[in-house]
């Protein structure tokens, strides 16, 4: 396809520096003082607000159609949008690859695989050279009036007359043989459509498609009616529809096609155009099936579709993983926001600092009214698996008047997921904290008739720990030694007869599990009170929060594996550091599409594997409370007998 003229863009190569294309627009307008009223530019400031707006409808479109809490029961096709749907949207590889190294400083700034400009945008900056080399060419398009509302009347009749059939007719050149192999097969290449799609095409195709949605302004303008209010309203208009179309959510009650089947003509919907996505060779139009009536390739089920896809399906999740919101950032991490951002590891950048206060005013409205709400889903073997989240934040769990709240929100989560029908529900790391639920126990022991298994997943978490600790080690320095998980891998340790400093400061704590020990190990276990009691000591392992000057007495060449959440900053740099404990989901899970925090494509915390595997193997038990240190070798092998593997 890279041979056929037009059929790649020219800029592939720039990266995020294709966005200085604008820069001669810019230029002007800042030079001119275009913001002026009096100034001869002006309609350069404009026309980069306009483009603005349609990138902002895109994206607008895009919030939406991601919201699953309010969007999943009128999606059309059922399926997740994963990494591979995303990248080629946003030309990934090639941008990433080919990000010139010698501009070190803007790359730090702005990293090549995060912040990646996309293909889905290159159509604007097409579209914007076309118009204003339009209005370099006819030099009265600018001082075009604010409004005139006869000029609306012409638009309108000739988008009728010429850009409805002239789209018609060339889109359905663009699927013969040779135009679609070269051209239009991009278009349809990705599985589910959304509204980014709308823009996923070739240069041919876009400058097709900006003619065809300037003629009806040209006419107007040609007619002595043109105005600023109707290019700004024609072109947005025009922009909503598409990405209306690709949006993958029927927004059309069916009622009103039912009541004025004349409707069905003028207007397309979301399930109309998917149609098209899905057979390919029915419902051609652009925004009016009227022509593919007239062409004999409307598709006799398009209504009957519709009518199903709005009524809604309620699909039930045969695994949830109840997550919570770390931080006032991180909440910016979630496909309905931003989401190629989403789907990469999450990583602070220049350019989420706009938007934390908004951020931090949804913190607030989700604190008055809010309640659990699906965030992301995959399909793992032919089984839905959600995402769920908690509209609680990381700083809220250590308040002690929020307990009551957050546990009531675990607990309807809970009773709505056992209603549904769900198999498996397993806890993200704060929902299942000790003193604030006992891991789970209190729903367990509040409801016996539970249907959905609970699951905490640190049976999974404490082997993942124990796994990545090298053979041949003799002896470990653990903080948050007393906890579920620091009690299961001390235990688990001495057992293989590998010494366990234990950091406590409680007595009582420490016996009480080192009673839990064989007699003949037990001398394994030994507590300590004092960091430096580990300054020998290079395999540590971290279940409470470190400051500087505590790590400063781990030896150089210490791996401080973590169990603690948040993770500990790296200080030291003679010493590495592990990540949260985490695997890497089998390689037939689709749809996957998210990041789950700072974690890899691909990779689960923890206790989210923990919770598939329970799954999978079918478990009929609760897994809450304390952790059985028997089992940890049985869910290690299950674990990889089902394909996870360690991140």
């Amino acid at each position: 396809m890279g041979a056929a003229l037009l059929a790649s863009w020219p800029w592939d190569n720039l990266g995020f520096f294709k966005y200085v294309l604008y820069g001669p627009l810019v230029g002007k307008a800042v030079a001119s003082r275009a913001w002026e009223s009096a100034s001869p530019d002006r309609w350069i400031l404009l026309l980069l607000v306009l483009f603005g707006l349609r990138a902002l409808t895109y994206q607008l479109w895009s919030s939406f159609s991601n919201m699953l809490f309010a969007t999943r029961r009128r999606r059309i096709v059922r399926d997740g949008v994963d990494f591979e749907q995303i990248d080629k949207e946003w030309d990934w590889y090639v941008q990433r690859n080919l990000l010139p190294l010698s501009l070190s400083s803007v790359v730090l700034l702005f990293p090549a695989d995060r912040v990646v400009p996309s293909s889905r945008d290159n159509f604007l900056i097409l579209q914007i050279m076309m118009a204003a080399s339009a209005f370099y060419a006819f030099p009265s398009l600018r001082s075009l009036p604010l409004w005139d509302a006869r000029g609306l009347a012409v638009a309108a009749l000739l988008h009728v007359v010429v850009t409805e059939p002239l789209f018609y007719a060339v889109h359905r050149a663009f699927h013969s043989g040779h135009l679609f192999a070269c051209y239009h097969s991009l278009h349809h290449s990705v599985k589910v459509p959304q509204p980014f799609t709308a823009g996923f095409a070739t240069p041919l195709e876009h400058m097709v498609l900006g003619a065809l949605m300037a003629a009806p302004l040209a006419g107007a303008c040609a007619a002595g009616l043109g105005s600023v209010a109707l290019a700004f309203g024609y072109v947005l208009v025009f922009d909503f529809l598409r990405a209306m179309g690709h949006c993958n959510v029927e927004v059309f009650p069916s009622k009103p096609f039912s009541a004025l089947p004349v409707l069905r003509y003028l207007i397309y919907t979301p399930t109309y155009h998917t149609i098209h996505h899905t057979k390919r060779e029915a419902n051609f139009c652009l925004f009016m099936p009227l022509f593919d009536l007239l062409g004999g390739t409307l598709d006799d089920q398009s209504w009957e579709m519709q009518k199903q896809t709005r009524a809604g399906v309620d699909e039930v999740p045969d695994f949830v993983f109840l997550a919570h919101v770390v931080d006032v950032m991180q909440s910016l991490h979630v496909p309905f926001v931003l989401r190629t951002f989403a789907s990469t590891p999450f990583c602070v950048q220049p350019f989420l600092l706009p938007m934390w206060p908004f951020a931090f005013l949804v913190m607030l409205m989700m604190w008055v009214w809010s309640k659990t709400f699906v965030i992301s889903c995959y399909n793992l073997r032919g089984r839905l698996h959600q995402m769920w989240a908690v509209p609680r934040y990381g700083f809220q769990y250590f308040l002690p008047f929020a307990k009551d709240g957050i546990n009531k929100q675990i607990e309807l989560a809970i009773l709505r997921a056992d209603k549904m029908g769900v198999k498996v529900l397993s806890l993200a790391a704060l929902n299942k904290n000790e003193a604030l639920n006992g891991g789970g126990t209190l729903f367990v022991n509040k409801h016996p008739d539970l249907r959905v298994r609970v699951v905490h997943g640190n049976t999974l978490t404490a082997a993942v720990i124990l796994n990545e600790i090298p053979k041949g080690t003799t002896e470990v320095f653990m903080t948050g030694a007393t906890s579920k998980l620091g009690r299961a891998i001390a235990l688990y340790l001495c057992k293989k007869r590998v010494r366990v400093m234990m950091m406590t400061l409680s007595t009582e704590r420490f016996q009480k599990i080192q009673r839990e020990a064989p007699e003949e190990f037990q001398k394994y276990l030994v507590q300590v009170t004092k960091y430096r009691s580990a300054q020998h000591c290079k395999t540590w392992i971290v279940g409470k929060w470190l400051s500087p000057r505590e790590q400063r007495w781990a030896p150089p060449g210490t791996h401080f594996h973590q169990f603690v959440v948040p993770p500990i900053i790296g200080f030291r740099r003679d010493c590495t550091y592990g990540k949260l404990a985490a695997m890497r989901l089998p390689k037939d899970v689709q749809g996957l599409g998210t990041c789950e925090y700072s974690l890899e494509r691909g990779v689960v915390h923890a206790c989210h594997a923990g919770g598939v595997v329970h799954f999978l193997e079918g478990y009929t038990h609760h897994e809450v409370g304390a952790i059985d240190v028997d089992r940890i070798d049985v869910v290690w092998e299950a674990a990889l007998r089902h394909g996870l593997r360690p991140a």
